[in-house]
């Protein structure tokens, strides 16, 4: 949950339409059919991205389910668009026997279905109706592949060293049926039951060529839900998202996608994702006094100014202390340790979800983050922050690492292709 590298996405947010866009028109009853007609071939629209300025109203909850984003492009879908109201992250393994030519043609199906029902389209076979009043809500699908992958599809040289197994860290307690996987999904969408709709087709598609390994479901804020547009907050009530690195700055792409001439040459304009269930003890939490959970974040809890003072996005004063002389921002809270310029300019993008899996047998919430992070290299991006929050965040004995996963995702299929194709037939 690191500070640097926490969700920028603000809801609701009007963003800047991709090139090539067209702009959305709210509308009142929009029918199904004159959406379609009408949100344009190309590009995205309103509800998509979450890095645009601020519009000086919310967007209405009419226009929600208008948000397109596109499948086809430089980059997969799902990356750098806003938080997703709702979304699911899925891990396949391959079935026994199943293998490259089986894995290639599972990926067509998907990235099939994945143009189709980004575009507010049914899917090809078997519909199951069950998103057919509503328009695409900026539904997004993404496809990664995981360390395992490579060994069953016979494509070993292939394989990223960036994908190598991340380091043990002392304060997972991971669960490895709920870890890792051949092939990753993940799925965000503004409407809930166009993500289910999206994840019932996924899993159909699979068939007899992969099964779910692991599921994991979340949420965020819906567009429209706050008087104006702002940071999101987690489940402990903090502001998460100030510090998310930004498209508009001139290194983003460095930090957070491979280079077209990068190695592999099949993962050129892809990324790495880290993802992590990170279960947060809130009874624990709850139990502090508001001060004292500032100092644990080094940051206030009503505004998420900086606890050495200003607003939001007031840089932090590292060195300020108080008329005792400790200093404001306490040396071990989340928020210094994680910052950039205490770890190399270590960054990753964020784009987590939160998530309630109910009372555990104990009578405590199941509830915390599905942290997702994207970075060009997570040895560069995950690992060396992670290494220092474990070694003595103050957070630590809030929250408790239970799942992992890192997987390689490709660069966006052009017209014509599917996701993965340049390693699959390359």
């Amino acid at each position: 949950m690191a500070d640097q590298s926490t969700p920028e996405a603000r809801t609701p947010v009007a963003p800047e339409p991709r090139e090539g866009a067209t702009p959305p028109v709210a509308r009142e009853g929009i029918s199904r059919r004159r959406l379609l007609g009408t949100a344009g071939a190309t590009g995205l629209v309103l509800g998509a991205a979450g890095y645009a300025a601020a519009p000086a109203e919310a967007t209405p909850l009419a226009s929600v389910g208008e948000g397109r984003a596109m499948f086809h492009g430089k980059h997969q879908p799902g990356i750098t668009e806003g938080l997703p109201a709702r979304g699911h992250l899925v891990a396949f393994d391959l079935a026994p026997g199943a293998g490259r030519k089986e894995a290639a043609a599972l990926l067509r199906r998907w990235s099939d279905t994945a143009r189709r029902l980004m575009a507010g389209e049914p899917s090809a076979d078997g519909d199951t109706g069950v998103a057919q009043d509503a328009g695409p809500s900026s539904l997004t699908l993404t496809f990664g592949f995981g360390h395992s992958f490579f060994a069953r599809t016979g494509l070993e040289k292939q394989r990223p060293a960036a994908l190598d197994p991340l380091p043990d860290f002392s304060s997972d307690h991971l669960d490895k049926a709920r870890s890792n996987g051949d092939l990753w999904v993940q799925i965000g969408a503004h409407d809930a039951l166009v993500a289910f709709h999206a994840l019932r087709a996924v899993q159909k598609d699979a068939g007899s060529a992969a099964r779910v390994r692991w599921q994991m479901n979340g949420f965020n804020r819906s567009p429209g839900a706050t008087t104006r547009p702002m940071t999101a907050r987690n489940l402990m009530g903090q502001i998460d998202g100030t510090r998310n690195p930004k498209p508009s700055e001139p290194d983003f792409d460095q930090r957070i996608f491979v280079p077209a001439n990068g190695d592999p040459a099949w993962m050129a304009n892809g990324s790495y994702v880290v993802v992590r269930r990170i279960r947060m003890l809130l009874d624990d939490w709850e139990k502090l006094a508001v001060k004292e959970q500032e100092a644990v974040i080094g940051r206030r809890k009503s505004d998420g100014a900086p606890l050495s003072g200003g607003t939001e996005t007031s840089a932090m004063d590292l060195e300020k202390t108080d008329a005792a002389g400790n200093l404001v921002v306490p040396i071990n809270a989340h928020a210094r340790i994680t910052r950039p310029d205490q770890n190399g300019g270590a960054a990753m993008l964020r784009r987590p979800l939160s998530y309630h899996d109910g009372i555990d047998a104990n009578g405590v919430p199941d509830a915390g983050l599905l942290f997702v992070c994207w970075q060009a290299d997570p040895l560069r991006g995950f690992v060396p922050v992670q290494r220092k929050l474990d070694r003595g965040d103050a957070l630590t004995p809030f929250i408790r690492h239970e799942a992992s996963g890192l997987f390689a995702v490709p660069g966006g299929a052009a017209e014509s292709e599917y996701v993965g194709q340049r390693l699959l037939e390359g």
